[in-house]
Protein backbone atom coordinates (compact mmCIF):
# COMPACT_ATOMS: atom_id res chain seq x y z
CA UNK A 1 0.00 0.00 0.00
CA UNK A 2 1.21 3.57 -0.68
CA UNK A 3 1.46 6.19 2.10
CA UNK A 4 -0.92 8.74 2.00
CA UNK A 5 0.73 12.32 1.30
CA UNK A 6 0.64 14.47 4.15
CA UNK A 7 -2.37 16.54 4.82
CA UNK A 8 -1.69 20.42 3.97
CA UNK A 9 -2.22 22.94 6.79
CA UNK A 10 -5.52 24.21 6.94
CA UNK A 11 -3.47 27.85 7.67
CA UNK A 12 -0.88 29.57 6.47
CA UNK A 13 1.93 30.31 8.91
CA UNK A 14 1.55 33.78 10.74
CA UNK A 15 4.25 35.28 9.58
CA UNK A 16 3.51 34.21 5.79
CA UNK A 17 0.15 35.83 6.24
CA UNK A 18 1.34 38.62 7.89
CA UNK A 19 3.51 39.33 4.92
CA UNK A 20 0.58 38.60 2.58
CA UNK A 21 -1.41 41.53 4.59
CA UNK A 22 1.41 43.94 3.41
CA UNK A 23 2.15 42.79 0.06
CA UNK A 24 -1.47 43.52 -0.87
CA UNK A 25 -2.02 46.54 1.11
CA UNK A 26 1.23 48.20 -0.17
CA UNK A 27 -0.04 46.76 -3.89
CA UNK A 28 -2.87 48.53 -3.14
CA UNK A 29 -1.41 51.83 -1.63
CA UNK A 30 0.92 52.40 -4.91
CA UNK A 31 -2.05 51.81 -7.40
CA UNK A 32 -5.27 53.56 -5.74
CA UNK A 33 -3.85 55.81 -2.89
CA UNK A 34 -3.37 55.60 1.05
CA UNK A 35 -6.65 57.58 1.64
CA UNK A 36 -9.18 56.02 -1.15
CA UNK A 37 -8.00 52.19 -0.15
CA UNK A 38 -10.16 50.56 2.53
CA UNK A 39 -8.92 47.52 5.09
CA UNK A 40 -12.39 45.46 3.21
CA UNK A 41 -10.10 46.20 -0.21
CA UNK A 42 -6.46 44.68 1.54
CA UNK A 43 -8.11 41.84 3.42
CA UNK A 44 -9.98 40.94 -0.11
CA UNK A 45 -6.47 41.15 -1.87
CA UNK A 46 -5.35 39.26 0.59
CA UNK A 47 -7.75 36.74 0.73
CA UNK A 48 -8.15 37.10 4.45
CA UNK A 49 -10.86 37.54 6.70
CA UNK A 50 -10.97 41.15 8.38
CA UNK A 51 -10.89 39.54 11.52
CA UNK A 52 -7.07 38.71 10.53
CA UNK A 53 -6.62 42.24 9.65
CA UNK A 54 -7.46 43.14 12.93
CA UNK A 55 -5.23 40.47 14.38
CA UNK A 56 -1.85 42.01 13.36
CA UNK A 57 -3.03 46.10 12.65
CA UNK A 58 -5.53 48.30 14.40
CA UNK A 59 -5.51 50.55 11.16
CA UNK A 60 -4.00 51.32 8.15
CA UNK A 61 -1.63 53.42 10.51
CA UNK A 62 -0.18 50.72 11.80
CA UNK A 63 0.12 49.02 8.31
CA UNK A 64 1.66 52.11 6.88
CA UNK A 65 4.24 51.62 9.94
CA UNK A 66 5.11 48.06 9.11
CA UNK A 67 5.83 48.66 5.37
CA UNK A 68 7.91 51.93 6.79
CA UNK A 69 10.11 49.32 8.84
CA UNK A 70 10.23 46.64 6.24
CA UNK A 71 11.17 48.79 3.85
CA UNK A 72 14.09 50.50 5.97
CA UNK A 73 14.96 46.72 6.91
CA UNK A 74 14.98 45.50 3.41
CA UNK A 75 16.86 48.45 2.23
CA UNK A 76 19.63 48.16 5.40
CA UNK A 77 20.00 44.45 4.71
CA UNK A 78 20.63 45.45 0.42
CA UNK A 79 23.34 47.76 1.36
CA UNK A 80 24.63 45.44 3.38
CA UNK A 81 24.88 42.52 1.31
CA UNK A 82 27.12 44.79 -1.54
CA UNK A 83 29.52 46.06 1.26
CA UNK A 84 30.19 42.83 2.37
CA UNK A 85 31.75 42.19 -1.06
CA UNK A 86 34.33 44.20 0.05
CA UNK A 87 37.25 43.68 3.14
CA UNK A 88 35.69 45.15 6.43
CA UNK A 89 38.67 47.23 6.16
CA UNK A 90 38.17 49.05 2.83
CA UNK A 91 36.65 52.26 4.24
CA UNK A 92 36.39 53.36 1.26
CA UNK A 93 35.33 50.23 -0.80
CA UNK A 94 32.51 50.31 1.36
CA UNK A 95 31.84 53.82 1.27
CA UNK A 96 31.36 53.70 -2.54
CA UNK A 97 29.39 50.38 -2.44
CA UNK A 98 27.25 52.17 0.20
CA UNK A 99 26.88 55.38 -1.93
CA UNK A 100 26.36 53.32 -5.22
CA UNK A 101 24.01 50.72 -3.84
CA UNK A 102 21.67 53.69 -1.69
CA UNK A 103 21.31 55.43 -5.62
CA UNK A 104 20.17 52.50 -7.30
CA UNK A 105 17.67 50.93 -4.72
CA UNK A 106 16.01 54.38 -4.20
CA UNK A 107 15.71 55.33 -7.76
CA UNK A 108 14.42 51.76 -8.14
CA UNK A 109 11.71 52.12 -5.22
CA UNK A 110 10.96 55.55 -4.74
CA UNK A 111 7.03 54.60 -5.06
CA UNK A 112 7.23 52.78 -2.06
CA UNK A 113 9.04 54.90 0.30
CA UNK A 114 6.96 57.99 -1.20
CA UNK A 115 3.76 56.41 0.43
CA UNK A 116 5.14 54.93 3.63
CA UNK A 117 7.33 57.55 4.57
CA UNK A 118 4.52 60.51 3.28
CA UNK A 119 4.68 63.01 5.91
CA UNK A 120 7.56 61.02 8.23
CA UNK A 121 9.60 63.53 9.34
CA UNK A 122 7.25 65.40 10.34
CA UNK A 123 5.55 63.33 12.63
CA UNK A 124 8.72 61.66 14.41
CA UNK A 125 12.13 63.47 13.88
CA UNK A 126 13.63 60.86 15.90
CA UNK A 127 13.08 58.37 12.38
CA UNK A 128 13.91 55.26 14.21
CA UNK A 129 14.43 53.95 10.37
CA UNK A 130 16.46 56.54 9.05
CA UNK A 131 19.04 56.13 12.11
CA UNK A 132 19.40 52.29 11.29
CA UNK A 133 20.77 54.05 7.90
CA UNK A 134 22.91 56.78 9.44
CA UNK A 135 24.39 53.69 12.05
CA UNK A 136 25.08 51.52 9.25
CA UNK A 137 26.93 54.93 7.11
CA UNK A 138 28.47 55.81 10.49
CA UNK A 139 30.17 52.84 10.98
CA UNK A 140 32.14 52.64 7.32
CA UNK A 141 33.36 56.03 8.81
CA UNK A 142 35.01 55.06 11.92
CA UNK A 143 36.49 52.28 9.97
CA UNK A 144 38.14 54.86 7.65
CA UNK A 145 39.53 57.11 10.65
CA UNK A 146 40.53 53.95 12.37
CA UNK A 147 42.64 52.82 9.66
CA UNK A 148 43.41 56.59 9.00
CA UNK A 149 42.31 56.76 5.52
CA UNK A 150 40.38 59.72 6.55
CA UNK A 151 40.09 62.48 9.62
CA UNK A 152 36.79 63.25 10.70
CA UNK A 153 36.16 65.66 14.02
CA UNK A 154 31.96 63.80 13.75
CA UNK A 155 31.89 60.67 11.67
CA UNK A 156 28.20 60.97 12.95
CA UNK A 157 27.75 64.56 11.05
CA UNK A 158 29.14 63.57 8.57
CA UNK A 159 27.46 60.09 8.04
CA UNK A 160 23.97 62.91 8.19
CA UNK A 161 25.76 65.06 6.10
CA UNK A 162 26.35 62.13 2.98
CA UNK A 163 23.13 60.31 3.84
CA UNK A 164 20.98 63.69 3.50
CA UNK A 165 22.93 64.60 0.29
CA UNK A 166 22.85 61.12 -1.63
CA UNK A 167 19.31 60.90 -1.35
CA UNK A 168 18.36 64.75 -2.30
CA UNK A 169 21.09 63.72 -5.23
CA UNK A 170 19.06 61.10 -6.19
CA UNK A 171 15.77 62.78 -5.79
CA UNK A 172 17.32 64.88 -8.75
CA UNK A 173 17.83 61.88 -11.06
CA UNK A 174 13.90 60.57 -10.20
CA UNK A 175 12.65 64.15 -11.24
CA UNK A 176 14.76 63.76 -14.52
CA UNK A 177 15.33 60.19 -15.38
CA UNK A 178 16.78 61.70 -19.01
CA UNK A 179 20.42 62.02 -17.24
CA UNK A 180 23.13 59.23 -17.27
CA UNK A 181 22.14 57.51 -14.09
CA UNK A 182 26.06 55.73 -14.44
CA UNK A 183 27.32 59.40 -14.71
CA UNK A 184 25.70 61.03 -11.99
CA UNK A 185 26.30 57.90 -9.06
CA UNK A 186 29.93 58.55 -10.04
CA UNK A 187 29.96 62.09 -9.46
CA UNK A 188 28.06 61.15 -6.51
CA UNK A 189 30.68 59.26 -5.42
CA UNK A 190 33.73 60.75 -6.22
CA UNK A 191 32.04 64.20 -4.20
CA UNK A 192 31.27 62.77 -1.30
CA UNK A 193 34.69 61.04 -1.21
CA UNK A 194 36.46 64.05 -1.66
CA UNK A 195 33.97 65.44 1.66
CA UNK A 196 35.32 63.00 4.30
CA UNK A 197 39.29 63.52 2.01
CA UNK A 198 39.74 60.26 0.73
CA UNK A 199 39.56 62.04 -3.02
CA UNK A 200 41.50 65.05 -3.55
CA UNK A 201 40.53 67.36 -6.35
CA UNK A 202 43.37 67.89 -8.69
CA UNK A 203 45.73 71.61 -8.43
CA UNK A 204 46.14 73.08 -11.79
CA UNK A 205 49.09 74.22 -12.77
CA UNK A 206 49.41 77.76 -13.08
CA UNK A 207 49.23 79.66 -16.90
CA UNK A 208 52.97 81.62 -17.06
CA UNK A 209 52.85 84.93 -18.70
Amino acid sequence: MQTPAPARPRTKPASIRLEELMDAAETLFLSRGVEQTTISEIVAAADVAKGTFYTYFASKTDVLRALAERYTQRFVDALEQTMQEHPADDGEARLRAWIEASIALYARTHAVHDVVYANHHHLDRANRERNALLQQLQGILEVGVASGLWQLPSPRVTASLIYAGVHGATDDLIATPEQDAAAFSAAVVEDCLAMVGARRPSVRPKKRG
